[in-house]
C-alpha cells in the first residue's frame, strides 16, 4: 500500500477521546508552552493553523474573536503550526514570531516535528479542538462554514460548542469537517 499522508495511518482524537499533552516552542512570547499551561478548569481550544493558508488568513479576525470568547468563558486558547517550513518558508518559526508580533492574543506554538499534528489527527488549517477541563474532546472541526468570507457564514459551529460546554450541555454538533488547506507534511 502506498501512503501519501501520515494521516492514513492515524485517526487522531475525536469527540469523546482524552487527548495527549504536548510541550512546544512558543512564537508568541518565547519559551515553551504545554497543554497544561493553557488548560483551565473549564477547558481549552486547540487550533491547528499556519501563516500562509488563505482560509486561516481570511479567518484571523474571527479566530481572535473566538480566543476572546474562550477567555470570557474561562477557557484557554492556543494555536499550533505544524506545517513543513522547509517547503513552506512562510510557516517558519521566524515568520510565526513576525505574525505574533503584529498582535496575537494567544500562544502560537511550533510543531516542527509534526508529532502533535500526527497524534491529534489534524488534517487542515484551520482545525479546532474544544476540550473540557479533563482533556476530553467535546468538539472537533471548523470555526464556521465559510472560513474565507465571514459574510457568507451561516453556521457558528465552534462558538455554539463553546456556549453549550460552558452551560454544561453537549454541543449541538460535536464533529464537523474542517475547511481549509491541508497540513503540509514533510516528505
Amino acid at each position: 500500500m502506498i501512503c501519501d499522508s501520515p494521516l492514513a495511518l492515524i485517526m487522531g482524537f475525536e469527540p469523546g477521546d482524552t487527548v495527549s499533552g504536548f510541550t512546544l516552542p512558543n512564537a508568541n512570547g518565547g519559551g515553551e508552552t504545554s497543554l497544561d499551561d493553557v488548560m483551565t478548569e473549564t477547558g481549552v481550544v486547540v487550533l491547528f493553523e499556519c501563516n500562509h493558508c488563505p482560509y486561516v488568513v481570511g479567518s484571523i479576525a474571527r479566530i481572535n474573536k473566538a480566543a476572546a470568547k474562550a477567555e470570557e468563558l474561562g477557557l484557554g486558547f492556543v494555536g499550533i503550526n505544524s506545517n513543513d517550513a522547509a517547503n513552506y518558508p512562510e510557516d517558519s518559526f521566524e515568520n510565526m514570531v513576525k505574525r505574533a508580533d503584529k498582535g496575537m492574543p494567544y500562544p502560537y506554538l511550533h510543531d516542527e516535528s509534526q508529532e502533535v499534528a500526527l497524534a491529534w489527527g489534524a488534517k487542515r488549517t484551520p482545525e479546532f479542538y474544544l476540550l473540557d477541563g479533563e482533556g476530553v474532546v467535546v468538539y472537533r472541526g471548523r470555526l464556521d462554514n465559510s472560513p474565507r468570507d465571514a459574510m457568507q457564514a451561516s453556521t457558528s459551529d465552534l462558538s455554539d460548542a463553546m456556549d453549550a460546554m460552558s452551560m454544561g450541555e453537549t454541543p449541538p454538533v460535536a464533529r464537523t469537517e474542517s475547511i481549509g488547506c491541508s497540513v503540509k507534511w514533510k516528505l
